[in-house]
């Protein structure tokens, strides 16, 4: 619901942009290719770009680096005929996870998560993607991203990239989203291992803290990769003319990626589950241990406070407090009494 109150009042398909302010200039590139032409070209302004929507024998691979300034996307919609609906869940950055079809193009949300070490943390970025042959519009959030193998795959002409068409690009970006999905659960696994054996060794305060944040950063992923699932799911059992089925072969192999993460994602929720209990039955044992050396010293002190309160009262016909060895006598019957109460309780293993 972040800043969706800006848009109160609007009409349907009013372009604002939704999420962190960004301040920096969109930049677009155009990547072209076929198997024997590859070409990049920079701009800032789509105009620049010389575009042949009947040219089905070349890729054109449009990437934003931006998505907050709403001319360029309305300029975007223009240019290749995008709904102005599809527009407006592109400016929104809290879009969740989806696939929609239209007539001629299928839009794609992902997120992208990336690991950050120095505080623990898992940021989102989204994207957008857009297939519509022979192009394959994708918008990101910030400059730079997760697709520089993809490019280099291009520019190197490795693999099989150069040789389909723009439902294989498509492909190619999303699995580039979802393996690095795979980076950040290792990051998160390495980071519930360490925490389970310090909780195991020393369990302290601060792990509590640690373990409430990894549970709200596993719900988050839960959130990412659950709607990914749907996304793919809807693709590659999809029989339009717009994803051959060899690529959807391809997407259904990312899916059963997806479904692995999630199932490996279950486990370290219940792993995290099992670390909490671990951490309050710890907590509740230390109590219970200084609880029963707190209990040992009341019961010493109960028989000597009982002895010390007898001799203690005010009568002088006790005989024991005018005989020359009565203090001596009673300080040994306390001892005694101690150390034989003490022998008691380590035979019966309370101590």
């Amino acid at each position: 619901m972040q800043k969706r109150s800006k848009k109160i009042g609007m009409s349907p398909g009013t372009l604002v942009h939704l999420g962190e302010q960004k301040k920096h200039e969109v930049g677009i590139e155009l990547i072209r290719y076929s198997p024997d032409v590859y070409g990049v070209t920079q701009a800032k302004n789509l105009s620049e770009f010389q575009l042949n929507h009947q040219d089905l024998t070349k890729v054109d691979w449009v990437h934003f680096n931006g998505i907050h300034d709403t001319r360029l996307i309305e300029q975007l919609g223009q240019t290749f005929g995008i709904h102005g609906l599809v527009l407006e869940d592109i400016v929104n950055a809290n879009q969740r996870p989806k696939a929609e079809e239209y007539d001629d193009f299928f839009f794609v949300v992902l997120q992208m998560p990336t690991f950050h070490t120095s505080t623990s943390t898992i940021k989102y970025e989204q994207l957008s993607l857009v297939l519509k042959p022979p192009f394959v519009i994708s918008l990101v959030e910030d400059p730079g991203d997760l697709f520089d193998s993809v490019r280099g795959h291009i520019q190197q002409g490795k693999g099989r990239i150069r040789k389909m068409g723009a439902d294989y690009l498509a492909y190619a970006l999303i699995d580039c989203v979802v393996d690095n999905h795979f980076i950040v659960m290792e990051n998160m696994s390495d980071m519930i291992e360490t925490l389970e054996q310090q909780v195991i060794g020393d369990p302290k305060p601060a792990h509590l803290k640690t373990l409430y944040k990894i549970k709200r950063e596993l719900l988050f992923l839960r959130k990412s990769l659950w709607g990914s699932r749907e996304a793919l799911g809807l693709l590659y059992r999809n029989e339009s003319k717009l994803i051959s089925k060899e690529v959807r072969f391809f997407l259904r192999d990312v899916y059963d990626h997806l479904i692995y993460m999630m199932d490996t994602l279950e486990t370290y929720r219940d792993i995290v589950s099992g670390i909490l209990e671990i951490y309050l039955s710890s907590q509740s044992n230390r109590m219970n241990e200084i609880m029963k050396v707190l209990t040992i010293i009341a019961t010493l002190f109960i028989p000597l406070t009982f002895i010390v309160g007898i001799y203690g009262m005010n009568f002088e016909n006790m005989p024991e407090i005018h005989s020359r060895y009565g203090y001596a006598s009673v300080w040994g019957i306390m001892i005694t009494l101690t150390m034989i109460m003490l022998a008691y309780f380590r035979k019966r293993k309370w101590m």
